[in-house]
């Protein structure tokens, strides 16, 4: 469903798509460096892992441009996704690999990752907008929770969620709310947050749409938005009830559907609250 001034997701694709950046050549070399395995890479793609085989492997000549996008977010050399040189001194195993133990005890405290899959993503400083929107919808969440009463409790970055109670994902998602209080632990959320919001930037904007997107959905999240200042818009799954996106725009209220609309967010106030910085950025 597309609310009033929105994009649609035709035109929005449209608008995005474009050649791809790697050729299948480059996406293998890309996979022997990573050290990823073909069923890793599906995983982290949402690509079966027979067409990943075909892709990478030849087979298929002509593969969809959704296929080669799709893995060229897991393969590409995306500003910041996955760890790199300036961390090479503590990359001891193969991505794919790590646990846990190694996010705790071998990535320096000053060092923000988050785990995947056994992944290890390096986590870049966030905007001045990307905190000022996080923080705003906080504190009307909050405002809600205060007002009404109940167990719902919203929480903000950083913040660690072992998102699969297992030792190879721990996310830092920016916004949640986490309605059962067993799962709030002194240490971490244990288990899928109700609802989470993502502040999408440039560099994190592949992962959170594609990859933390699926971990989500499988994990048990019941509602995930996705807000991109830059487009200015908000990208609300409905897990429970919807199989398709609602796309709005920084004109809308948007309804928080765990609360049955109970609460709404005024991105209108949103955008007042960080409008400053777009009317900077015009000049």
């Amino acid at each position: 469903m597309i609310r009033s001034g929105e994009t649609s997701m035709a035109s929005e694709k449209t608008e995005e798509k474009g050649a791809a950046e790697m050729t299948i050549k480059e996406m293998q070399e890309r996979k022997k460096e990573l050290g990823f395995t073909y069923a890793q890479i599906a995983e982290l793609s949402g690509v079966p892992v027979g067409t990943v085989q075909k892709v990478l492997g030849g087979i298929t000549l002509t593969p969809r441009y959704e296929t080669i996008m799709a893995l060229e977010q897991v393969l590409g050399e995306s500003e910041g996704l996955m760890l790199r040189e300036s961390a090479n001194a503590y990359m001891t195993k193969k991505q794919g690999e790590y646990t846990l133990d190694d996010y705790y005890h071998v990535i320096p405290d000053d060092m923000r990752v988050e785990l995947i899959d056994g992944v290890i993503y390096n986590m870049t400083a966030p905007t001045s907008a990307h905190q000022l929107i996080g923080g705003f919808i906080h504190s009307r969440l909050l405002q809600h929770v205060l007002e009404k009463g109940g167990s719902c409790l919203p929480m903000i970055s950083p913040l660690d969620v072992q998102l699969d109670c297992d030792e190879k994902t721990m996310v830092q998602p920016d916004v949640v709310i986490v309605c059962d209080r067993d799962k709030i632990i002194n240490r971490c959320i244990y288990g899928a947050p109700d609802f989470i919001i993502e502040v999408l930037s440039k560099s994190t904007k592949k992962k959170d749409s594609v990859i933390k997107l699926n971990k989500y959905l499988n994990a048990g999240v019941r509602e995930y938005w996705m807000i991109d200042p830059m487009k200015q818009k908000v990208i609300v799954y409905d897990f429970e009830h919807d199989d398709y996106p609602e796309i709005f725009g920084f004109d809308a209220k948007i309804p928080v559907g765990i609360w049955d609309g109970e609460c709404e967010i005024d991105f209108a106030e949103v955008y007042e609250h960080v409008r400053f910085l777009y009317e900077r950025e015009k000049k």
